[in-house]
C-alpha cells in the first residue's frame, strides 16, 4: 500500500496524545488511592485481559524468551509506572509528564552504544530542537520538588533501558506482538501487586472521578499505550521512536493546564514550540527516509518463499534486505 510508511508515525502521534493527557487521570485517580494501589489496579488487570484477548485471537501465549520478557515488564511497567506514580504524589502532572518524557533522549544515548543506531543529517537539528525544548521547560535553574523530580527521572532511565531490551528480544526471536505487551504487563505486575500488598493497604475510594480515571489508565494509557509502544518500536528505529514521542509532554502540560489548571510559564511555552520543531522535523525525514513496502503478490511473483520470508524479516529487523540470487 502506498501509505503503508506513514503507519508509525500516525501511530507515534496518536501515542503522543494517549500518553500526554494519560498524566491527567492519573494525577485524578491518586486523589482517592495509594500509588501502588492504583499502579497494581492498572497493570495487573491490563496483563490479564491483554492475553485473554491474545487467546481469543489465537495467537501463541508461550512466553518466551522468559528472561527477556520478565525484564522487559520490571523495567517498562514495574520500574516506569511505579516511578512516576511516587512522583505525581507531591509533584504536578503536567511537570512529572515532562521529566518522565526525558526518556526520548536516555534512549538515544543507550541506543547508540547497544544497537548502533545512529542519529544522523537533519536529525540532529530536531534532536537539539527537542532538547532545547526540553530544558526551557524543565528549568533546572529553577527546579523545585526534588524527590518527585528525582522519582519521573528515574521512571524515564527505565522505561528507555526497557526499549533496549525490546529491541534486543525481537532480534532474537519472533514474539506476537499482542502476547509480547501482554507478558510484560502481566510481570510487570507482580512487584507493584507486593509494593501494594506489604506496603499500603489501604482500600482506594471507589468515586466516579476514580472508577474513570481507572478505565482510562488501565485500557487505553496502559494497554493501548503499551501495543502501540512495542508496534512502533518494531517498525522504526528505537531513536527515532523515541524522539517521536516528544509531543507526549506537550499534551500532558495543554491539558493539565486545561483540566488540572496547572498553568505553563513562559519558558514552558516556548519550550513546547521547541518540542513541535523539532518533531515536525522528525516525521518528514522519517516518511522520506521509510522505505515503501513492496505488495505481497509481487514479492511472490520475485522472489522464491524463503527469501520472502528473508525479506520479511529484515523489514521487521530494520536490517539490511538480502538480494535475490538471480538479480
Amino acid at each position: 500500500m502506498r501509505y503503508a510508511r506513514f503507519v508509525p508515525l500516525f501511530a507515534l502521534v496518536l501515542l503522543a496524545l494517549i500518553w500526554g493527557y494519560t498524566w491527567v487521570p492519573l494525577k485524578i485517580g491518586l486523589g482517592y488511592s495509594t500509588p501502588f494501589v492504583f499502579a497494581a489496579l492498572r497493570t495487573l488487570p491490563g496483563g490479564i485481559l491483554l492475553l485473554l484477548f491474545a487467546f481469543a485471537l489465537k495467537r501463541p501465549l508461550v512466553p518466551r524468551p522468559l528472561i527477556l520478557l520478565v525484564l522487559l515488564g520490571i523495567l517498562q511497567t514495574s520500574g516506569f509506572t511505579g516511578f512516576t506514580m511516587g512522583a505525581l504524589v507531591s509533584g504536578g502532572a503536567g511537570r512529572t509528564s515532562i521529566l518522565a518524557n526525558t526518556w526520548q533522549f536516555w534512549i538515544l544515548l543507550m541506543a547508540w552504544p547497544i544497537l548502533h543506531e545512529r542519529v544522523r543529517g537533519w536529525q540532529w537539528l530536531s534532536v537539539a530542537l527537542c532538547l532545547t525544548g526540553l530544558v526551557l521547560i524543565i528549568e533546572p535553574w529553577n527546579l523545585h520538588g526534588v524527590v518527585s523530580s528525582l522519582l519521573a527521572l528515574a521512571g524515564a532511565v527505565s522505561f528507555a533501558a526497557s526499549s533496549m531490551v525490546a529491541k534486543i528480544l525481537r532480534r532474537r526471536a519472533e514474539i506476537d506482538l499482542l502476547t509480547l505487551t501482554g507478558w510484560q504487563t502481566l510481570f510487570g505486575s507482580i512487584p507493584l501487586v507486593l509494593l501494594a500488598l506489604l506496603v499500603q493497604r489501604e482500600m482506594p475510594q471507589w468515586t466516579a472521578a476514580f472508577s474513570w480515571s481507572l478505565a482510562y489508565t488501565l485500557v487505553i494509557g496502559t494497554c493501548g499505550g503499551a501495543f502501540l509502544w512495542l508496534y512502533v518500536l518494531k517498525r522504526l528505529p528505537a531513536g527515532i521512536a523515541g524522539l517521536g514521542t516528544m509531543g507526549t509532554p506537550v499534551v500532558g502540560l495543554l491539558l493539565s493546564w486545561a483540566q488540572l489548571g496547572e498553568q505553563p510559564t513562559i519558558f514552558e511555552a516556548v519550550g513546547m514550540v521547541g518540542i513541535l520543531a523539532g518533531l515536525g522535523i522528525l516525521m518528514l525525514v522519517g516518511a522520506r527516509a521509510a522505505p515503501a513496502p513492496a505488495s505481497a503478490e509481487a514479492r511472490e511473483a520475485a522472489i522464491p518463499e524463503d527469501e520472502v520470508r528473508a525479506l520479511e524479516m529484515a523489514e521487521t529487523e530494520g536490517t539490511d534486505v538480502p538480494v535475490p540470487a538471480d538479480s
